[in-house]
């Protein structure tokens, strides 16, 4: 997927993660889409690290995923900086 696809996934990635692990977070909005951008990222490297195929397009697999990748970042994000 290209830069542009990333980019649109992780936003939705990261709004239905903030959806599942609701909660203050210190930088926003923002930073809520810019963690979802980078856990879509991450969960896409794990998922073909571990061999559940690659993320290839806008499908319901990449888009669990991307989600998923998205509310282990954002998780962590909160437990490191204490929200």
């Amino acid at each position: 997927m290209g830069l542009i696809s990333w980019i649109v996934f992780g936003l939705i990635a990261g709004v239905i993660a903030k959806m599942i692990h609701p909660g203050k977070d210190p930088g926003g909005f923002i930073v809520t889409i810019l963690i979802g951008i980078a856990g879509a990222m991450i969960g896409g490297f794990i998922s073909t690290s571990l061999g559940f195929g690659d993320v290839s397009g806008f499908d319901l697999g990449s888009m669990g995923i991307a989600i998923s990748g998205a509310f282990l970042l954002l998780f962590g994000y909160r437990k490191i900086r204490g929200a």
